[in-house]
């Protein structure tokens, strides 16, 4: 009788090379969405340089740390939040400053669509209008916005120099509103005083620098961490009248056809936010505990937006610096194992 081989292991041979190939190939199948369990997030890159970074930050973070698939849309404080509201997208605004949505935000909080996930991812953050530092300590009369209304001879109009100027936001930005409001409220325009629309951001950024470099006069808002901040000090003006919440949420941060009898009022202390989609809130992804944890003192932000400025570098140049730079800041916002995976990828 001839022998045969060991029937059991010529069977398990079998098994192994008919059942392995078939689970090696569920894995790779299963592989991707396991790693990409985060799925498709977009996210608001807003166009201020400190919200460039924020969200080029959290798009390595959420790509190399948690497998997302990470679309920047491009956006301001007025067209991203709009978008959030009505279409869901983008997912995640990592810098929104809230004063100018404060009322439609609640609104979306209380309706399910939009959530805050992170009150204050930038800490210290503010804003305001503000006077040259050299202009303030040479007239040391001009200690509140009142001060400043009776000399609009100070500040001449580059168009007009019998008027005084004040320079207000770009189109699209909540600043805008919240300025040209005031402006009524104060009743500025009676007062001899008139609007300058810088048109941009690179032009209210160059407005203040021009003003610098000739050390003239010059009254508009402006907000901090940033560059110009850090490059030119500047002094915020005391509005020296009291704050209404319902006056600023149901009058001044609005258009200014919503807003038809403004009142005076001190500018609303700042609130800047991570806003969310509820799709992404709702999606299980470990993504969020980043999301939530993620604060940045202001201090370091703002050498973050100086280097950007000496380097003429992008937002996701400076990201990328930071997280060369700053590891012990950002791996305390994740896990070991999320920590781990973006040092490997950098």
């Amino acid at each position: 009788m001839t022998d045969f081989p060991n029937t059991p292991s010529l069977v398990n041979r079998l098994k192994q090379r008919l059942i392995f190939p078939t689970v090696l190939a569920l894995v790779l199948l299963l592989a991707p969405s396991a790693f990409a369990a985060c799925g498709k997030v977009t996210i608001a890159e807003m166009n201020w340089a400190s919200a460039e970074f924020m969200a080029n930050l959290d798009k390595i973070i959420l790509e190399e740390g948690y497998g997302c698939d990470v679309e920047l849309i491009a956006g301001a404080t007025m067209t991203s939040f709009a978008s959030m509201d009505e279409k869901g997208e983008p997912d995640i605004a990592p810098e929104l400053w809230a004063n100018a949505v404060r009322n439609p935000l609640k609104k979306a909080e209380g309706e399910g669509r939009l959530f805050v996930v992170n009150p204050t991812p930038i800490v210290g953050a503010g804003e305001g209008w503000w006077i040259p530092k050299y202009f303030a300590e040479a007239h040391p009369e001009l200690k509140t916005l009142q001060d400043i209304l009776k000399r609009p001879d100070l500040f001449p109009h580059p168009e007009d120099p019998s008027k005084g100027a004040l320079y207000t936001c770009p189109s699209g930005w909540g600043c805008q509103l919240a300025t040209n409001n005031l402006f009524r409220a104060f009743d500025m325009e009676e007062k001899g005083w008139r609007l300058v629309d810088t048109g941009s951001g690179a032009g209210l950024d160059g407005s203040i620098a021009k003003a610098y470099e000739r050390k003239e006069p010059w009254l508009g808002y402006y907000w901090a961490p940033t560059v110009v901040l850090g490059k030119y000090p500047m002094v915020p003006v005391d509005f020296n009248a009291p704050y209404d919440a319902d006056n600023w949420n149901n009058c001044i941060a609005l258009s200014e056809e919503e807003c038809l009898d403004p009142k005076p009022s001190s500018w609303t202390k700042s609130e800047v936010n991570t806003v969310v989609t509820k799709n992404f809130k709702e999606s299980g992804s470990d993504a969020m505990s980043y999301v939530e944890a993620r604060k940045i003192p202001l201090e370091a932000l703002g050498n973050m937006l100086k280097w950007m400025d000496a380097n003429q570098a992008t937002g996701e140049d400076a990201a990328y610096e930071f997280l060369a730079t700053q590891e012990s800041m950002w791996t305390s916002w994740m896990s070991a194992d999320a920590a781990a995976k973006v040092k490997r990828a950098l």
